[in-house]
């Protein structure tokens, strides 16, 4: 049976490296230095290093990847969901190896993971559609342009990837300029692409999608619908499958509108169609993601269908297993189990967990892609784990998932599991007709979320790396620098590296009240305003990105603006990034 790279990461990479082991595959995995040690390095049944510590240097390295590749002997690349999936030189690069690409043609990927394209598309099929520019913006002011044309909200979008990321929602023109310019910016950093889109954007609309596989001849079966309303940022916290509340004409518009549209780029593999529905039932069409889905296993649940397995039949050329839409089983509701402190605005807080419980019980499922003692890196996705729980209805689902979520302990960073309890139990999610629309948690729910405990500072982990002569043939070896430290080999620099020390932080301190400290790890990728600049209190003067993710980062005090760190540098949670005088 051919032997799988999986060019991924955490709980994606575990899922995919287990249905190998089901389906007779041998998996190999890839890690950045501190994955050293994780939980998908460890269970594959191989796995080689991308020397490097953030995405860029690893899991978005293209030449790296093959390069492991054909050094492992693998057959074939699945690439998850995230990083690299949906990258057409990537899967081009893949089959220009001569190796079996899991998942889409990189013409399919361009002309649908282009939303400007997908757009154009949707529109030929007669796809319901908003109102929007179907090209890629060149500033600013096209967007206020379109705006005094067709009001607000509206929404800025990267034309490439997804997953909430360069998703800016603007209700204000003088809004615009730093909507256009942070949406720009999380786009090149999650997908390596610049280009935005803009669209009239519906408000207190609900998330609505379909999952479907298709054989790459120009059969396309819709595996069923889900919910993935429940969102802070953009970025789903809770999805459910079949879609609650919907009438029988709405789900089939959907599901024969999401088979049309894949259907006419003969797609292959298994990807997914997301729609928006507002309250008074107008529907348009969103985007395709053509991968598989973080919630696909909600999908699995209820239709029985193992949507990896299926992604493997298809790409070694079995084709597809069913031929029309499978009748729901019950209900699935999905949690995603995020390192992020719903207190805290949804900050990430990355660090070591300390204790880890899952829960059991019927219809439980648990996929994570972490352990006790393992770390949740900050150079990464904040989710390590999710929690799906199936049920012979949604209200026995609702309750199962309660139960199993009250079973679930997590000692180190905070989670957003206490948010995720606040809806399962709100009535605007457990009524009969869904009250949760996709702004529902940051205008109704976040005002009611305590903050948790900080997780201490997560040491650095990476690996200093030297050349040796091993039976005469020179060998680049990686060791784990805290291991040299202690051995007396990574001298006074490595030590202070590895303390997470450094002159940023040291002119701060806990009775500095004009210390502006970065509240989360990560990259200083903006000031806002000039050194010296006059900031009141609680005005936004620096940027920092953090799991993917930009932070903005506010002024403790008023006062002038006196810039410590310098744009680019990585900072420490807590390291002083600026003073106000």
């Amino acid at each position: 049976m051919p032997k799988i790279l999986i060019a991924n990461r955490g709980e994606i990479a575990v899922r995919i490296i287990r249905a190998c082991s089901h389906y007779g595959h041998t998996s190999v995995a890839v890690y950045a230095d501190q994955d050293l040690e994780a939980m998908h390095t460890q269970l594959a049944d191989e796995a080689y290093s991308l020397p490097g510590t953030n995405a860029a240097e690893t899991y978005l390295n293209i030449d790296a990847i093959i390069a492991v590749a054909k050094k492992s002997g693998a057959e074939a690349v699945h690439p998850g969901y995230g990083f690299l999936s949906e990258n057409a030189d990537f899967a081009a690069a893949v089959e220009d190896a001569g190796l079996i690409w899991i998942g889409p043609t990189a013409e399919t990927i361009t002309a649908l993971g282009d939303k400007v394209t997908a757009r154009k598309l949707a529109q030929k099929v007669g796809a319901p559609l908003a109102p929007g520019i179907d090209r890629p913006l060149e500033n600013a002011a096209e967007v206020e342009d379109f705006a005094a044309e067709h009001g607000l909200p509206i929404i800025i979008k990267a034309a490439h990837g997804g997953g909430g990321r360069g998703m800016k929602i603007v209700h204000d023109l003088a809004e615009v300029a730093g909507a256009f310019e942070s949406a720009t910016r999380e786009a090149v950093e999650a997908f390596g692409r610049s280009e935005c889109f803009v669209e009239k954007f519906l408000e207190r609309p609900r998330h609505v999608e379909v999952q479907v596989v298709g054989d790459g001849q120009g059969r396309v079966v819709a595996i069923g619908d889900r919910d993935c309303s429940a969102q802070r940022r953009n970025q789903k916290l809770i999805e459910e499958a079949p879609a609650p509340g919907l009438s029988a004409d709405q789900r089939e518009r959907l599901r024969r509108s999401a088979e049309a549209i894949c259907a006419e780029v003969d797609y292959r593999g298994a990807g997914t169609v997301e729609f928006l529905l507002a309250a008074d039932s107008t529907m348009t069409f969103l985007e395709v993601n053509t991968r598989l889905q973080v919630e696909h296993p909600v999908t699995e649940a209820v239709s029985g269908v193992d949507l990896v397995a299926e992604q493997f039949r298809i790409a070694f050329g079995n084709g597809l297993s069913l031929d029309s839409t499978p009748e729901p089983r019950g209900h699935a509701i999905e949690l995603r189990i995020n390192a992020e402190d719903p207190g805290r605005g949804f900050l990430p807080t990355p660090g070591r967990i300390d204790a880890l419980t899952a829960p059991g019980g019927p219809g439980v499922r648990w996929d994570a892609g972490v352990r006790a003692g393992d770390t949740v890196q900050p150079a990464f996705d904040s989710l390590f784990a999710k929690l799906i729980v199936h049920g012979p209805d949604r209200p026995t689902a609702i309750a199962r998932t309660v139960t199993a979520a009250g079973e679930l302990h997590v000692e180190g960073p905070a989670t957003v599991l206490p948010c995720s309890l606040e809806i399962l139990t709100d009535p605007a999610f457990t009524a009969e007709e869904l009250g949760i629309h996709t702004q529902w948690i940051e205008s109704e729910l976040l005002p009611r979320m305590t903050m948790q405990d900080r997780p201490a500072p997560t040491p650095e982990s990476s690996l200093q790396r030297m050349d040796i002569e091993v039976d005469g043939k020179l060998t680049r070896l990686g060791l784990p620098a805290a291991l040299l430290a202690a051995l007396g080999a990574a001298g006074g620099a490595g030590a202070d590296a590895a303390s997470g020390t450094g002159s940023a932080g040291a002119e701060g301190g806990a009775a500095d009240t004009g210390a502006v400290n970065a509240p989360v790890p990560g990259n200083l990728v903006d000031y806002l305003l000039e050194d010296g600049a006059e900031v009141a209190a609680g005005d936004d003067v620096a940027v920092l990105s953090a799991m993917k993710m930009e932070t903005r980062v506010q002024a403790p005090v008023a006062g002038a603006l006196r810039q410590v760190a310098k744009v680019g540098d990585m900072v420490a949670v807590g390291e002083v990034i600026a003073h106000i005088e």
